[in-house]
């Protein structure tokens, strides 16, 4: 188990320091490691919850050194946060074997003499009761206790209900749920799909989605058949929202890696065509890749720059809009994005309005085109529809929401894990009417 523990504190160093995606950088750790299944899964849980916690790790740590956590030795606050999280927040490991391995991994890393400082703040932290003494201020408490910055924390309660901000906080520490998309195109039937893909599948309200049990799905003979996709409720509800037609021209600007493309040309029955672009040619590929195993041969993938116009792409009657943005409707699926300073998102509206703007020359007149991100800012959401709706007024909101089966607002809404137990997400629906 030691060398899971030292590859979770690198991969941690790594992290913080170069950034990048947590999913990429574990795969390719683990794939090189040479380490047991038991090892890798403690490595993973691990590396996962000291960056869903690591706010909450830093205050505990904190508050038992002297040392303010910005001037501490990298490798020792790795090493610290990986331990405490032992402690506080996984049952099944010893709390003698958290701390004696803790001390071990300062010492191989060359840190002995600072191994004293390691053992003595995770003994004094279990001394305490493992208690954390939360802050008294409403916004600070919820950092601490949910792990998620400031200024985010703010974001959300000024804009939200406080049931919305805190089903998004709190299952921002949760597993999240995996659902998949049945391929109507080579799986038909829905009946016994248990037993048809080999895993346990259980249907949600929507028509084609199924809610699985995490876990490698690309071994499966379903998965290399194509009998599904996997994608979250969010994303397909984004496709359904569209309700493309058997027989029309619809365009996925922002497409790889080419899972809503997918959705839509099931919704299609795969009759029509669908026009897929990404910027960069490796994620192309994806696309390509990805309806080659499921079947589906109504999708041209290509590259294309969605903020510049193309004289060469098709007017369409459908077009879905998904446009980069800043992910904190995801941050359960990619906690690194929520130790991004505000900052860093600050251009996203301009560049979101640039694509909506470029989109809408391809809309046929009459055609419908959906707007969406996966986030829950609404400096990315709302404001750049409002604005676009207001500067075009040959545009005009359309109502989708009879497809959800919920009452929402009108033509745009905010998704909550409290509504469908998806992902954070905004979806709106406009029409050209000229």
């Amino acid at each position: 188990m030691g060398s899971a523990r030292i590859q979770a504190v690198k991969l941690l160093g790594r992290t913080f320091a170069k950034g990048g995606y947590s999913n990429i950088l574990l795969d390719k750790t683990l794939e090189n490691s040479g380490m047991e299944d038991r090892d890798k899964k403690l490595c993973s849980v691990l590396y996962y919850g000291v960056l869903e916690r690591k706010i909450t790790l830093d205050y505990i740590i904190s508050g038992y050194s002297r040392q303010g956590i910005s001037k501490m030795n990298p490798e020792i606050l790795n090493i610290l946060r990986t331990g405490i999280y032992q402690l506080k927040f996984m049952d099944g490991i010893p709390e003698s074997a958290a701390v004696n391995e803790s001390v071990k991994i300062a010492k191989s890393l060359g840190l002995g003499k600072l191994s004293g400082f390691v053992n003595a703040v995770m003994r004094n932290f279990l001394r305490d009761g493992k208690k954390i003494n939360y802050p008294e201020d409403k916004i600070k408490r919820l950092s601490v206790e949910y792990s998620v910055p400031v200024w985010l924390c703010s974001l959300l309660s000024e804009n939200y209900s406080e049931s919305q901000t805190r089903s998004l906080l709190e299952s921002s520490v949760e597993k999240p749920p995996v659902t998949i998309r049945l391929n109507n195109i080579r799986c038909p039937n829905e009946e016994n799909i248990s037993e048809t893909l080999g895993m346990n599948a259980e249907k949600t309200f929507l028509n084609g989605c199924f809610l699985i049990e995490n876990g490698d799905v690309t071994r499966l003979d379903s998965f290399k058949k194509g009998l599904f996709h996997v994608q979250d409720i969010a994303s397909q509800l984004c496709c359904v929202a569209l309700d493309p037609s058997v027989g029309e021209t619809v365009l996925d600007l922002c497409s790889a890696p080419g899972g809503k493309a997918f959705t839509l040309a099931e919704l299609m029955n795969d009759s029509g065509k669908i026009y897929a672009f990404d910027i960069h040619e490796n994620r192309v590929k994806l696309i390509k890749n990805g309806a080659e195993r499921l079947g589906i041969s109504c999708i041209t993938a290509d590259t294309g720059n969605a903020s510049v116009f193309n004289e060469n792409v098709p007017k369409a009657d459908k077009i879905l809009c998904d446009v980069p943005c800043s992910g904190l409707g995801v941050i359960r699926r990619k906690p690194e994005i929520k130790y991004k300073s505000f900052e860093e998102f600050e251009r996203l509206p301009e560049i979101q309005y640039k694509i909506l703007e470029t989109a809408s020359e391809y809309l046929k007149p009459g055609g419908e085109l959906v707007y969406s991100t996966c986030t829950v800012n609404p400096a990315e959401n709302g404001q750049v529809i409002d604005k676009f709706l207001m500067e075009h007024k040959n545009f005009e909101g359309v109502s989708f929401l009879e497809h959800f089966g919920k009452p929402f607002g009108d033509y745009k809404v905010t998704l909550f894990p409290d509504n469908f137990n998806s992902d954070g997400f905004f979806i709106s629906k406009i029409k050209r009417t000229e």
